[in-house]
């Protein structure tokens, strides 16, 4: 894949000895930093196993500077990954393209995620990787949940008492307790704030497919 590394953002790129205008975003480099800084709502599973680091992700603008194709390049494969992801697509429609921009073309941007004070640096190699790993699992469980809830709305889990207490105590196990419900609800509005309705909804959505009802009256907003 063709790609141009946006260092918080190349301007130009030299081609035969000739200054060829690449994209910026509005405002240019201080801006697209503060834009980052200002958006970027750290994940709490990564903030409680101290992953930090940097996520490059790839994405396309089109000629109105609107952010399309966007992937990971480089990253750790936990929720940092999806808030990198959710970022750019909060940049689209902020950029400045060139009228010969070629539209095929990659970008990259590396969205930098810190931690401080949170005695990060007790934590070893080995640690991160464990929690890494731990993630994935975790996310093959989530799953097992979700179509247990997806099943019962459809009627076909309802009078499946033993596996409802399963799930429950899943759930316990994985933390997707009443004040998980009540972060991922206020962080989804916090993300309604920022004017990214996608993300929120998808918060939204989770924690009705987790069996709760704290964020239905937000649900007629995401039809």
């Amino acid at each position: 894949m063709k790609a141009i590394k946006l260092e918080l953002i190349v301007f130009f790129c030299l081609c035969v000895g000739i200054a060829i205008a690449q994209p910026e975003f509005k405002g240019g480099q201080k801006a697209l930093g503060t834009f980052i800084a200002n958006s970027l709502i750290y994940p709490d599973y990564s903030k409680m196993n101290c992953l930090q680091g940097t996520v490059v992700v790839n994405f396309k603008l089109t000629g109105s500077g609107r952010v399309f194709n966007s992937g990971i390049e480089s990253g750790f494969g936990t929720d940092l990954d999806e808030e990198a992801l959710r970022i750019i697509r909060l940049t689209s429609g902020k950029w400045s393209v060139p009228t010969d921009h070629d539209s095929t073309l990659a970008l990259l941007l590396p969205i930098n995620f810190s931690l401080r004070e949170y005695n990060c640096e007790q934590k070893s190699k080995e640690d991160i990787a464990a929690s890494i790993a731990a993630y994935k699992a975790r996310e093959g469980l989530t799953q097992g949940i979700l179509n247990f809830y997806d099943r019962r709305e459809n009627d076909f889990a309802k009078t499946d008492l033993k596996k409802a207490r399963e799930i429950e105590e899943l759930k316990i196990r994985l933390g997707y307790d009443n004040k998980f419900i009540n972060a991922t609800l206020r962080k989804g509005q916090q993300k309604l704030k920022q004017g990214d309705k996608e993300s929120a909804c998808e918060d939204f959505n989770f924690i009705r497919k987790l069996g709760s009802n704290k964020a239905d009256k937000f649900l007629n907003i995401c039809k």
